[in-house]
């Protein structure tokens, strides 16, 4: 459904996921949406649309399944000068992969796509972020690995170490890597139960709940080498090449994104992307909905 078809600006786009239940914020998502629950006067929709407007981003995707009328209403009386796509998700959820798979159809697949969760408020500069996406090769690629084919060895050469946090910058490593990225996923230092695990240059190896020692990954020394691995916090916002969309054709019509990443990421190149002084909050739940307000306030863009 198309709800608006603005300005066109420059070719950026991104996809909104705001399809969820909103299950951690009942009772306000027994009769609302998550996307149009409000911070500061406006609905958590709106923040988000106007920040990717700001970045330059001109044409957008929103999935939705909870009380979609009421998003798609709300996106019909207003005007964000954005050409807005709702890719409509019933009468079932399809999580965050499926929703991002249905939507192709409405995606260009000449450019990266910004990936953004309706519950994130922060300071990311997305202009930046999405610029990051100049070493993507959005094209058909013929360098993807298979299953059968050699396991890559989760290491790239060649790039500046970060030497105040000892962290290779995904800059960096885009600058000096002969490889196309594929995917960057905004990551934090935020203290967290479950992470991301990147190496040295910053590519992602696999995933790892701290509390219970469970880890997902395709590679088999990542287990024994946390130790000396990178553990970040994913943050919410992604950047995506609409030329991985051919491997979820073989993948069901309902997952989650994170699933397809770490399936693949020793096939692909995945990169993490750290912000230095990061604000964000996850509105998602009541507790941090109490503070949201005063957050905003706080934040400095």
């Amino acid at each position: 459904m198309r709800i608006f078809a603005g300005m066109k600006g420059e070719q950026m786009q991104a996809m909104i996921f705001a399809a969820g239940m909103g299950t951690r914020l009942k009772p306000l998502t027994d009769h609302l949406p998550k996307a149009l629950v409000q911070v500061g006067g406006k609905p958590l929709l709106e923040h988000v649309l106007l920040r990717l407007r700001a970045a330059g981003i001109s044409h957008v995707v929103i999935n939705v399944h909870h009380f979609s009328s009421q998003i798609i209403h709300y996106l019909s009386s207003h005007d964000f000068q954005m050409d807005i796509r709702v890719s409509e998700e019933s009468p079932l959820l399809l999580d965050t992969g499926g929703g991002l798979k249905k939507a192709r159809p409405l995606l260009r697949e000449d450019a990266p796509v910004l990936i953004h969760n309706v519950d994130i408020l922060s300071n990311v500069d997305l202009r930046k972020f999405y610029r990051a996406g100049d070493c993507f090769s959005v094209g058909a690629r013929h360098d993807i690995i298979m299953p059968g084919q050699k396991e890559s060895s989760g290491q790239d050469k060649g790039c500046d170490h970060d030497h105040t946090r000892g962290i290779r910058t995904a800059e960096a490593a885009c600058r000096q890597s002969r490889d196309p990225a594929d995917v960057f996923l905004l990551a934090s230092r935020r203290k967290s139960k479950r992470y991301l695990v990147f190496d040295d240059e910053m590519r992602l190896v696999g995933w790892t709940n701290i509390e219970t020692g469970e880890v997902k990954s395709p590679y088999s020394w990542v287990k024994t080498s946390l130790p000396s691995l990178h553990l970040l916090a994913f943050a919410g916002i992604h950047l995506f090449s609409p030329r991985l969309f051919p491997l979820m054709d073989e993948w069901p019509d309902q997952f989650p994104i994170m699933d397809f990443y770490l399936k693949n990421c020793d096939k692909v190149l995945i990169r993490g992307y750290v912000q230095d002084n990061l604000q964000l909050m996850d509105v998602g739940k009541q507790e941090t909905l109490a503070k949201a307000e005063g957050f905003l306030k706080d934040l400095k863009v």
